[in-house]
C-alpha cells in the first residue's frame, strides 16, 4: 500500500495503517526534497501497475483532483484500531477514520473523507465524498454534510441540520440552521461571512 502525500497528515495515516498491521510500501510525493518519512521511502513518480493507495492530503479539493487524475488506483479505507465505529455504518473507499473517533449507528460516510481525531458523528448522519471533519468536531443525529465541506476543529452541528457542498465551517462554530452550498460560516451561533 502507498500513501499519496508525504507530510504531517501522511504520518498520522501511516500510524493508522501500522495499527492495523498493514504493509506500507512507501509514500508518493512530488516534492523532490522528501526522501523518506517515518523510515518509509518517498517515491517521486507513481509506481506502475494497479496499486493500493490512501490519499494522505488534508485538502479536500486536492484529494478530489488526485482521484480524478489517477483512476487506476485501488483506494483503501483505513480505520484506526482505537476508534469506535458502529457495525451498521457504511464507509466509502479512501476514507480515513482517526484515533478516538466515534461513529454511531446508520451513518453513511462517502469516499475519500477524513474523520479526524476524536470527532463524533451521531446516528443517521449522511456525509458526502471528500468531506473533512476536523478533530473534536461533533455532529448530532440526522446531520447531512455536502461534498467537499470542511468542518473545523471543535465545531458543533445540532441535529437535523443540512450543510451544503464545499462549505467551510470555522473552528469552534456552532451550527444551528441549514447552510447553503459554498458558504464560510463562523461563530456561535454560526453566521455566514462569505458565499
Amino acid at each position: 500500500m502507498y500513501l499519496f502525500g508525504a507530510s504531517g497528515h501522511g504520518k498520522v495515516i501511516a500510524e493508522i495503517a501500522e495499527s492495523n498491521a498493514l504493509v506500507i510500501d512507501g509514500f508518493i510525493d512530488t516534492d523532490l526534497n522528501k526522501t523518506d518519512v517515518l523510515d518509509y521511502p518517498v517515491f517521486h513518480e507513481v509506481p506502475s501497475g494497479k496499486i493500493e493507495v490512501v490519499i494522505a492530503i488534508g485538502n479536500n479539493k486536492v484529494r478530489k483532483s488526485i482521484v480524478n487524475d489517477y483512476v487506476n488506483f485501488k483506494y483503501v479505507k483505513l480505520e484506526h484500531a482505537h476508534s469506535h465505529i458502529s457495525k451498521r455504518t457504511s464507509i466509502g473507499s479512501g476514507t480515513v477514520i482517526m484515533a478516538g473517533v466515534t461513529v454511531n449507528v446508520d451513518v453513511n460516510i462517502g469516499k475519500h473523507c477524513i474523520i479526524n481525531t476524536n470527532a463524533s458523528v451521531d446516528h443517521d448522519c449522511v456525509i458526502a465524498d471528500f468531506v473533512h471533519i476536523s478533530p473534536n468536531a461533533a455532529l448530532a443525529g440526522n446531520v447531512v454534510v455536502g461534498e467537499g465541506t470542511h468542518i473545523g476543529i471543535g465545531a458543533v452541528v445540532i441535529q437535523g441540520v443540512k450543510i451544503g457542498g464545499w462549505c467551510i465551517i470555522g473552528a469552534g462554530a456552532v451550527i444551528i440552521k441549514d447552510i447553503p452550498d459554498g458558504c464560510t460560516v463562523v461563530g456561535n451561533p454560526g453566521r455566514v461571512i462569505n458565499k
